[in-house]
């Protein structure tokens, strides 16, 4: 679950609230309300949260120390590029990137994205079998996301 914690200076900053998650520390903006952890890779922790504003159920994903491996640095950025084009309904939507409080000295990345049921990795790992229409399901929406970053890359 996500707990509430005291920010790691004692000091509170307008419009940002902390929790703790998986022991990660988590600044996001205040109105975002996190509910618990739902996933750990490379890049970042994931956690689901509510937007306050428009009620939406969302995931933030915290990408710490983004600015430590340039290569890990140009994907983040790549990933942002992309995302912000790709309007797709068979890529997944960046609603948001938190705004940093200090824009010099940062170190981490909060991308907002709407809150998905699964992905790929859970249903390839699942211990139900894989259809000939599953496989074929997946092979469209590849293609298709294909398609989607070539014309980004035609109109940019």
């Amino acid at each position: 679950m996500a707990t509430p914690v005291e920010p790691p200076n004692g000091v509170r900053i307008q419009g940002k609230h902390y929790y703790s998650m998986w022991q990660t520390l988590f600044e996001i903006d205040t109105k975002y309300v996190p509910i618990k952890p739902i996933g750990r890779g490379a890049y970042g922790i994931v956690c689901s949260s509510v937007n306050r504003e428009t009620t939406e159920k969302v995931a933030i994903k915290k990408i710490h120390n983004a600015f430590e491996n340039r290569v890990d640095a140009l994907r983040t950025l790549r990933e942002l590029k992309l995302l912000r084009h790709l309007l797709h309904k068979n890529v997944i939507a960046l609603k948001d990137v938190m705004m940093p409080v200090q824009r010099r000295s940062f170190k981490d990345v909060y991308l907002v994205y709407e809150l998905m049921d699964t992905d790929l990795h859970q249903i390839i790992k699942s211990s139900q079998a894989l259809t000939n229409d599953h496989c074929q399901y997946f092979l469209f929406q590849v293609c298709t996301y294909y398609l989607a970053v070539e014309h980004v890359f035609l109109v940019v």
